[in-house]
């Protein structure tokens, strides 16, 4: 057991690498191609990506009987496409205006208001989430809001993202104990593909001379993080414990920022630095609960992971 739990904690790890990265992906698409344009392109390949995974193991029978009601998976599906449109655009054009590091960091918040939106629907809240969104609140501020108190566009824009992110993951967290969560995964990133093009095709030039040259970013973004890395996250939950499986995708903020330094050259000023630092260690005592072993929030977290797909 042990030796799967390793397995899989490096797989989550390999995914949490590929997300982080995505972001680098993404600010190379947009060096061509405008936000909605590059999304468009980059779900569709992802949800083709998902279709030669959903015929092989179409033929086992776990997978074909966790494919549930039909038109819970077509609607389910679509609703969760239409959020991770909410999310995925807002992250997109953020990242026109702030960094890949700081965007990551700020789409990871909702680490912390996924539990806190659980209010509502009658979840309760422990004392770790409340000391680690006073943490999260403190290192946005420092991340983003100005002398002037204002926030940056783009570091606004993310924010509003990370709420989109907070109702797909709860969506997904419904839908994927009541329905085959690839099938789900290939719906949402066709319907995502689809709403993404609409504005492309409305607001944005689209030319074959401006694809070609990020033709690498939008398969990275498509194949790699959307096909690969979610389909590691599905496999690697069946035996990889949800306190492990949260942290280590959590990383991804860490690689986001790793490769922004290192490939963008993207600098932190201290303040950010210590922004950062405090975002990152809400994230992490929001999870104190599931390093102690709590039943009731280990179960309640199971089906929790990134939602960026980014």
């Amino acid at each position: 057991m042990q030796t799967k739990t390793l397995k899989s904690d490096s797989l989550l790890l390999l995914a949490a690498f590929i997300w982080g990265t995505t972001f680098i992906a993404q600010k190379y698409g947009m060096e061509h191609l405008g936000p909605m344009t590059y999304n468009a392109l980059r779900f569709a390949v992802g949800s083709l990506t998902l279709l030669p995974i959903i015929l092989v193991f179409r033929r086992g029978d776990r997978v074909e009987n966790a494919g549930g009601n039909r038109r819970l998976l077509l609607w389910g599906g679509l609703l969760a496409g239409l959020a991770l449109f909410g999310g995925a655009s807002m992250q997109q054009m953020g990242l026109m205006y702030t960094t890949a590091g700081k965007a990551s960091f700020i789409t990871c918040l909702y680490i912390v208001l996924v539990p806190i939106a659980g209010l509502f629907l009658g979840h309760r809240c422990g004392p770790a989430v409340w000391a680690g969104t006073v943490l999260a609140v403190a290192g946005l501020y420092l991340l983003s809001v100005r002398e002037s108190f204002t926030i940056g566009r783009g570091d606004l824009l993310v924010l509003i993202g990370a709420l989109f992110w907070t109702i797909h993951v709860l969506l997904i967290d419904y839908l994927a104990k009541r329905a085959n969560p690839i099938h789900i995964a290939c719906i949402q990133f066709l319907a995502c593909s689809v709403l993404s093009l609409l504005p492309a095709v409305a607001f944005e030039k689209i030319a074959l001379s401006a694809i070609v040259p990020v033709t690498i970013p939008i398969l990275y973004g498509g194949i790699l993080s959307a096909g690969v890395a979610f389909t590691l996250q599905v496999v690697c939950q069946r035996t990889s414990p949800p306190s492990h499986a949260v942290i280590v995708m959590s990383l991804e903020t860490v690689f986001a920022a790793l490769s922004g330094y290192l490939i963008l050259h993207e600098r932190f000023t201290p303040r950010d630095l210590l922004g950062c630092a405090l975002m990152f260690s809400g994230l992490m005592v929001v999870q104190l609960p599931l390093l102690l072993g709590s039943p009731a929030t280990v179960k309640a977290k199971s089906n929790i992971g990134p939602a960026t797909t980014s």
